[in-house]
């Protein structure tokens, strides 16, 4: 593999990532669920809101909240009324060490960077990889 493969990768995932970006419920839907069961339980955290019609039909609710942690580093993805709101901490052993709010595109690049990071040691992670580039 040469030096250039890793970061064509990450590239080609934040594309992927990207690709349903524009309609922001289908995006966080989607995003949630691939995630949640591509990585390691933990990893990933989903916040969901419940209408009174979501209940009565056995629907999960809308995500309202997205938290990723891959190493070190917490992605966290909010709903705030009709955009997202992302943010990107460094934490260690539970402890918030930096909190910087970032835009959607540097979230999904930081994303895509973490994922391939974890997928260069993990299978699963490998899985979740592989699951966005198809």
């Amino acid at each position: 593999m040469t030096e250039a493969e890793p970061e064509r990768e990450v590239q080609l995932l934040a594309a992927a990532l990207r690709r349903d970006s524009a309609d922001l419920d289908l995006y966080a839907e989607v995003l949630s669920v691939t995630l949640v069961d591509s990585l390691p339980p933990g990893a990933v955290r989903v916040r969901r809101k419940r209408s009174v019609a979501d209940r009565m039909a056995g629907r999960p609710g809308s995500v309202t909240e997205l938290d990723v942690a891959l190493g070190e580093r917490l992605l966290s993805l909010r709903r705030d009324r009709d955009s997202l709101v992302a943010e990107i901490r460094k934490e260690v052993r539970g402890i918030v060490l930096s909190r910087r709010p970032v835009g959607l595109d540097e979230w999904i690049d930081a994303l895509a960077r973490s994922l391939a990071d974890a997928a260069a040691s993990s299978a699963r992670a490998r899985d979740a990889v592989e699951r966005f580039l198809k």
